[in-house]
């Protein structure tokens, strides 16, 4: 029953996702209108000094010309979204590694705060950034959650990664961990699991590693994937073999509590006071940057993946938006149920105040389904998630994910030359086709 479950509700969740991810190329002008109600921003820098052969985030070499142009365009897309008459509580600065130009970085959170006056902010960063000439500034602007990825404390799958020569060995990361976590209010460290090759003894030491650190937060994800990604992790890592999503997961929960208790079905902090990077009181969300995201009002916003062509517009003045997609009322209230649960509980005071009697009429049978296999427990004020419901949650959003690699991957092949040599050159334009 637990699998055939599962088969049906991923063959239904790939089908929508992949459905989500049909957007339309557009010339878009001006910011859409801000919507009323709490919203997110994130900002993408997709500069790296080294690329993850795993990774399927929109990332490209480090070049300093190239950030230094980058970077400014960033600033001034925000200035074009204050102007615009948007208003942010929380700031997600992700990449790439956005700590790669720490001094850029530092000055565009300055500017953020500066325009918007949030306090919420966290930022990215990876093992060999963890140095006080990086950490003080990011302090002092006002970052109060770093995220570390880390990935994995097994040496041996860190050279599978290829990260255990640009980063170093699982000892010398856990020493800048330690290290590093008083500078935060939240230092989170990211794993993953289910990679090839991947041993339930290893991802035991993973656990044993993480019990004894110093940071307040873990977040673990199962590999995602892409076509091209999942080609070179073969190449490097060696083919996949059964998964095992569910066990893996399983050992996560039960060895985590009661030390770190759960924020969102992938992410554990020690104390409540943490933030997390999943932000479940916002449904809508503003991502500036090449290659990012927006959510606003029941649409969804793609950025231009070119970095030549982001830089281009937002010269010009014009926002990095080049790819759209309205939802219909069944997609939204769909995407609510998801991502509201996905943060463990969904109030239903927050619900009626948005959607009123729709959400209910229209998902009771998805409701009362879930709550007939035991993955969600309902009240008067909330539907929640059992330890069953985060686990199926968990392979849904990873669906969704795997679908949004899909449309970064047939993006970024349009712009592969760029992807090499990022010039970023005045001018310059390379406007990659949206593929629908």
């Amino acid at each position: 029953m637990d699998s055939l479950l599962e088969r049906v509700l991923l063959t239904t969740f790939r089908w929508q996702s992949r459905h989500a991810m049909r957007i339309s190329e557009v010339d878009q002008r001006q910011p859409p209108p801000p919507p009323h109600g709490p919203i997110s921003l994130y900002v993408h820098v997709p500069f790296c000094t080294a690329l993850c052969p795993f990774c399927t985030f929109h990332r490209v070499p480090f070049r300093e010309q190239a950030s230094r142009r980058y970077f400014a365009a960033l600033r001034d897309e925000l200035r074009l979204y204050q102007r615009a008459g948007f208003s942010f509580g929380s700031l997600y600065v992700g990449g790439g590694t956005p700590t790669c130009a720490p001094g850029e970085l530092v000055e565009t959170i300055a500017l953020a705060r500066e325009l918007f006056g949030m306090s919420e902010i966290s930022v990215e960063t990876n093992p060999t950034d963890l140095r006080h000439a990086v950490l003080e500034p990011l302090a002092a602007v006002g970052v109060r959650r770093l995220s570390v990825g880390v990935q994995s404390f097994d040496d041996r799958l860190l050279r599978a990664m290829e990260r255990y020569d640009h980063y170093g060995a699982s000892s010398e990361v856990v020493e800048r961990i330690n290290a590093a976590a008083d500078s935060f209010p939240t230092l989170n460290v990211d794993l993953m699991y289910n990679l090839p090759s991947q041993s339930v003894a290893s991802l035991e030491h993973d656990l044993d590693v993480v019990l004894g650190l110093r940071a307040n937060q873990i977040s673990f994800y199962p590999l995602m994937t892409a076509h091209s990604a999942a080609a070179k992790i073969r190449s490097t890592m060696g083919a996949s073999g059964p998964s095992l999503v569910r066990e893996f997961y399983g050992r996560y929960l039960a060895r985590l509590r009661p030390a770190f208790q759960p924020q969102s079905c992938w992410c554990f902090s020690r104390t409540a006071a943490a933030i997390d990077e999943y932000v479940v009181d916002a449904d809508d969300y503003v991502g500036i940057g090449s290659g990012a995201f927006s959510y606003l009002d029941g649409t969804l916003y793609a950025t231009t993946f070119s970095l030549n062509h982001y830089v281009e517009r937002v010269g010009r003045g014009l926002p990095g938006i080049t790819g759209r997609r309205a939802f219909s009322l069944d997609h939204r209230l769909k995407n609510a149920f998801l991502t509201g649960l996905f943060g463990l509980e969904l109030r239903k005071a927050r619900v009626r105040g948005r959607w009123g009697d729709e959400f209910e009429e229209r998902l009771r049978w998805a409701l009362d389904a879930m709550r007939a296999v035991g993955a969600v427990t309902e009240d008067r004020e909330a539907w929640r998630l059992t330890d069953r419901g985060m686990y199926l949650w968990v392979l849904m959003m990873s669906e969704f994910y795997e679908s949004v690699n899909r449309f970064r991957e047939a993006m970024r092949a349009a712009i592969r030359a760029e992807l090499e040599e990022p010039d970023l050159r005045h001018g310059a334009s390379l406007r990659p086709r949206i593929v629908s």
